[in-house]
């Protein structure tokens, strides 16, 4: 696919200022997570950090998303809007950050559990970050999508969880979406990747059936058998030799 963006090494450099922008501010929201909060408190609170970032909320009005952010709890994938509920003890929240910085989007998102979890959603969200981290080394010029795509769906598939289909990662920029699309299984076209191109890699996976629908606020993307789902991302950069994590941060594997 020619229309892949490449880019140059100056603006490699502006998306690792955008990316390191989304990290630090993923960072903090989730420490801010607890019981009690309610999630349009988060998704303010995440709204003052990206503005003291010097940057702009990547979602806000994105195709009339009404949020700064997506959160998004227990059943609920992607694309939750903050709102009145409130964060509750033994739930877990999708926290997905995407921000703008001097024109280039920085995406990353990850799975808090809050407080204790159950046994069996703990290891979801281990096997959920696991398959992203065993994806990123594919993501080197000279591989093709279908390296990255496969990696996660054996891993995922391999542990007994269930792939989201209908929802996929993407290249990432000047715009938040751009080619390639990026499935968490083996589906689509399977161009060589090249040294320059920037990935939002991220695996959707949930607890029990794949099949997901959209509610009536036709953002909220919920599990149709009301089991929990989990979502972790990175924006990666495709060199030559080891990818690197444009999103990386501190904390990286749940234990």
């Amino acid at each position: 696919m020619s229309n892949i963006p490449i880019k140059s090494p100056r603006e490699i450099e502006k998306m690792r200022l955008a990316g390191r922008a989304a990290s630090q501010v993923l960072e903090q929201v989730a420490e801010f997570i607890r019981p009690g909060v309610l999630t349009r408190e988060v998704d303010q609170y995440a709204a003052e950090l990206i503005a003291a970032a010097g940057c702009k909320s990547a979602f806000l009005g994105y195709r009339g998303f009404p949020g700064n952010i997506c959160i998004s709890v227990n059943e609920q994938v992607v694309h939750g809007i903050g709102a009145a509920r409130a964060i509750l003890y033994g739930d877990i929240i999708k926290l997905d950050i995407g921000v703008i910085k001097d024109g280039w989007v920085g995406d990353t998102a990850k799975t808090v559990p809050v407080g204790i979890i159950r046994p069996e959603i703990q290891r979801l969200l281990q096997v959920t970050e696991e398959a992203l981290e065993l994806a990123i080394p594919f993501a080197r010029e000279g591989r093709r999508l279908h390296d990255v795509s496969c990696t996660i769906e054996n891993h995922v598939v391999g542990h007994g969880f269930s792939v989201v289909r209908e929802f996929v990662g993407h290249g990432v920029g000047r715009k938040l979406h751009e080619e390639p699309q990026v499935p968490n299984y083996k589906a689509g076209d399977n161009p060589k990747l090249r040294a320059g191109m920037t990935l939002a890699i991220e695996p959707m996976v949930n607890l029990g059936k794949a099949d997901v629908k959209v509610l009536s606020d036709d953002w909220t993307v919920v599990t149709t058998d009301g089991k929990p789902s989990a979502h972790f991302e990175h924006t990666v950069l495709v060199t030559k030799g080891e990818p690197e994590i444009l999103t990386w941060r501190e904390k990286m594997l749940s234990r």
